[in-house]
């Protein structure tokens, strides 16, 4: 069975209403990206910061696969799929993907202000100011935020290389450094990319210039499915 290895972005997710700060010139639901989304906003303001992922995940609480989701699904059943998402929210694992890798974290996990290591899927939607790990320190989101090493990134090269087939959805590659995967592709492998704007480089790639749910339809049909 083939291997096939899929990048998705932000762009898949807004299909089923989620918005990101790409949407609205680096503002997020209002806020400067920097106030929600790095270390700097997060001693500077903690609470704005907890308030903020609350409110996100009120909103994946309620947020459904769309067609993109379900086909890469689907498509189990013909190939071995690996995700490799920059997506926090977890509407891969809703359409049914069994093999998912998140790049820059989880937003339904929290983790120890004091050690990294320590993290903890929840339950509910809410993280409050006094919500403590088992070491009695402040949890907060288990996100990567602007500025933070991507730990994840040494498994997505490996799943890359292994590739038979990539798959770029739902983002431009202009994303670092999660862009830089498919320059670990081999040059053997196929590679698709769906995205509305043209790509400006990779003239191997196959580009289908579409969203994300019509492209993965007609890619479905390009694979012969």
């Amino acid at each position: 069975m083939q291997k096939l290895v899929v990048l998705s972005g932000a762009g898949i997710s807004a299909e089923s209403g989620l918005k990101t700060f790409r949407d609205s010139n680096g503002l997020w639901e209002g806020h400067d990206v920097m106030e929600v989304a790095s270390p700097q906003g997060w001693s500077a303001n903690p609470e704005l910061v907890l308030d903020f992922y609350n409110q996100r995940r009120k909103q994946a609480l309620t947020a459904q696969p769309n067609d993109a989701h379900k086909i890469l699904a689907d498509l189990e059943a013909h190939f071995e799929v690996q995700i490799i998402t920059q997506n926090v929210d977890n509407l891969h694992e809703k359409a049914g993907s069994s093999n998912v890798l998140h790049l820059h974290g989880e937003l339904f996990q929290s983790r120890s202000t004091a050690d990294e290591n320590l993290v903890y899927t929840m339950d509910n939607w809410e993280l409050k100011l006094g919500d403590l790990c088992e070491r009695g320190s402040q949890l907060r989101p288990n996100i990567v935020w602007f500025g933070e090493a991507v730990p994840m990134m040494e498994p997505a090269i490996r799943f890359s290389q292994q590739a038979d087939i990539f798959l770029v959805v739902g983002t431009s590659l202009q994303v670092y450094p999660a862009a830089s995967l498919i320059d670990f592709v081999s040059d053997q492998s196929r590679k698709y990319l769906i995205d509305p704007k043209p790509p400006g480089h990779n003239s191997d790639i196959v580009f289908i210039p579409e969203n994300a749910t019509s492209g993965m339809g007609k890619l479905k049909k390009m694979l012969s499915l």
